[in-house]
């Protein structure tokens, strides 16, 4: 069963959805939990989404974390640096969107509760996946003062744009201190890093930039294969910046 999250106010798009996943651990403590990152995504991964839990868990939780690239010319780019000539100049080379509409239907289907979250979401890719959603929920940016929201922390994120090793550290202690999953902490750190990608930054030039979200991508999996907890992990990164 599929959980859409998505709307124009990416901040609180982002909060409501890792908001929900808090809770339903909460709830259900058994409950397996997996972030999927858009660079993550591929058939094998999104089959296991879609299958149920194995011998120890009934059911899994899993977050599909902002799957469509934008239409920036920096991809088509990356791929070039990486030996792999894009397909066609211009328009981004992954071909997430086709991949995920392939799974769909399956992952709608399942027992298991996929969250997709998807902040500024195309109309017409939101039709398609409001269609197959059990629950749709969506935050738009309105013309009156937002609150501020635990959840997006932007003295966390605004610390990995400005390359503040101190700062970030501080900001990475202070948050798990408060409570803050570790795993929403990625989330938006590897977001601001994907967001650095696709806008620029003074502080980071782009191969350092895509340095930086390979980075946090390898640092989720090897934390998921048994290594340095995430909490641990996120620490010692924020002092490698």
């Amino acid at each position: 069963m599929i959980y859409l999250f998505h709307g124009s106010d990416a901040e609180k798009v982002r909060t409501k959805a890792f908001a929900w996943v808090a809770a339903a651990r909460s709830r259900e403590p058994n409950l397996a939990y997996v972030r999927l990152a858009r660079e993550e995504l591929s058939d094998a991964a999104l089959q296991d989404a879609a299958m149920s839990g194995g011998l120890f868990v009934s059911r899994l939780l899993v977050l599909i974390d902002d799957p469509y690239p934008p239409t920036h010319s920096i991809f088509d780019e990356e791929r070039v640096d990486t030996g792999c000539p894009p397909p066609y100049v211009g328009h981004p080379v992954s071909n997430q969107d086709g991949l995920l509409g392939e799974h769909v239907d399956a992952l709608a289907a399942s027992d298991n509760a996929i969250i997709i979250l998807a902040p500024k979401l195309a109309a017409v890719k939101a039709k398609r996946l409001v269609a197959k959603a059990k629950v749709e929920y969506k935050f738009d940016l309105t013309t009156q003062r937002r609150e501020a929201a635990r959840g997006f922390n932007s003295a966390l994120v605004n610390a990995l744009a400005n390359r503040s090793r101190a700062q970030l550290w501080l900001e990475v202690n202070r948050a798990l201190r408060a409570g803050d999953a570790p795993e929403m902490l990625h989330g938006l750190l590897h977001w601001k890093a994907r967001d650095i990608m696709e806008k620029g930054s003074r502080a980071w030039s782009p191969k350092e930039s895509r340095a930086l979200s390979l980075a946090l991508i390898e640092l989720l999996q090897s934390s998921r294969r048994g290594g340095l907890g995430l909490a641990l992990s996120l620490e010692r990164f924020s002092l490698s910046i």
